[in-house]
């Protein structure tokens, strides 16, 4: 048994079809966490759909009515890039469900994992890049809106920039936003974050971890955060895409050990979601994936190890 909760649920599946977006892979990965023997059928929760109230805490009012309507332009169809209708607006709202438990379970025991979410490009007005509504940002705005926490910190080492994230919380002195992109990638332009590190094309597993070290010592020196959302990409795989890293895959497990280990250091409750992911064999996604799920249960049995020492 894991010691925190995954939270997933069937309908996460975005029902794409052919699609460059693998969204078969939230089922993928519960079924490799299980086969594995990485997590048992008990350590999943199922999440309720976030609510409109909660979607309209950080998206217009006039695009959450053309989403649940139907009556989107096709302009804005085809920025999101996925092709529109009622099941994939279902699967949102009960991803962003899925943050806002992750959130809840993270602060109630140290850590959680959304099988899901990590759409990090919707913005207020629109969504684009795969991304219909913002998820984490929608979770930190509900745990703030019930006093759960004040001051959030979200670290993103997707291979592209969150642009939707550092628009939402722009000029917010409450959220701490930290995104560790590629420069020449997807989006353009790209809007500040608090830190936004731009990586050259083709960087390595060595100089990636020395560069996300250095930044996430300054994020817990500038500031203390409440909750901690990690938006765990998994295209920063030289085998990715859309993305142009080369990360290998125990460069990323590295990555995630090094983002919980100062999660940890710090005393910082951890929500993970999981983002991008789009290898070329779905099964190193995967893989990726399902990897940072065991760093997370790594760095917590960790935790709880050094606590028990202490305490005799």
């Amino acid at each position: 048994m894991l010691p925190f909760k995954l939270i997933y649920a069937e309908g996460y599946d975005l029902n794409l079809g052919a699609h460059v977006f693998p969204s078969q892979k939230y089922r993928l990965i519960h079924d490799r966490l299980l086969e594995d023997g990485i997590a048992t059928e008990g350590d999943f929760l199922a999440p309720e759909p976030a609510t409109d109230e909660d979607v309209l805490r950080v998206h217009t009012r006039e695009y959450v009515h053309r989403l649940k309507t139907g009556t989107l332009s096709r302009a804005e169809e085809a920025r999101l890039e996925v092709p529109y209708s009622k099941k994939l607006i279902e699967a949102c709202w009960l991803a962003a469900g899925g943050s806002i438990l992750a959130g809840r379970r993270a602060l109630q025991d140290g850590w959680a994992a959304n099988i899901g979410g990590g759409f990090h490009h919707a913005c207020p007005d629109h969504g684009e890049g795969f991304c219909v509504i913002h998820d984490v940002a929608i979770a930190i705005r509900r745990l703030q809106s019930e006093g759960a926490v004040a001051r959030a910190m979200v670290v993103d080492t997707d291979v592209h920039q969150g642009n939707g994230t550092a628009v939402v919380f722009n000029g917010d002195e409450n959220v701490y936003t930290l995104s560790l992109h590629q420069e020449n990638n997807y989006p353009f332009p790209k809007p500040p974050s608090t830190v936004d590190v731009d990586l050259p094309d083709g960087i390595d597993d060595e100089r990636y971890l020395a560069i996300l070290e250095k930044h996430l010592h300054q994020a817990f020196h500038d500031f203390a955060p409440d909750v901690l959302f990690y938006v765990a990409g998994a295209d920063p795989y030289r085998e990715d895409q859309l993305g142009g890293l080369a990360l290998t895959l125990e460069g990323l497990a590295r990555r995630d050990a090094l983002v919980f280990d100062y999660a940890r250091r710090n005393r910082v409750p951890v929500a993970i979601t999981l983002a991008g992911g789009y290898a070329r064999r779905v099964a190193d996604t995967v893989t990726i994936h399902a990897g940072t799920i065991v760093a997370a249960r790594d760095a917590a049995q960790h935790g709880a190890d050094r606590a028990r020492t202490q305490a005799k």
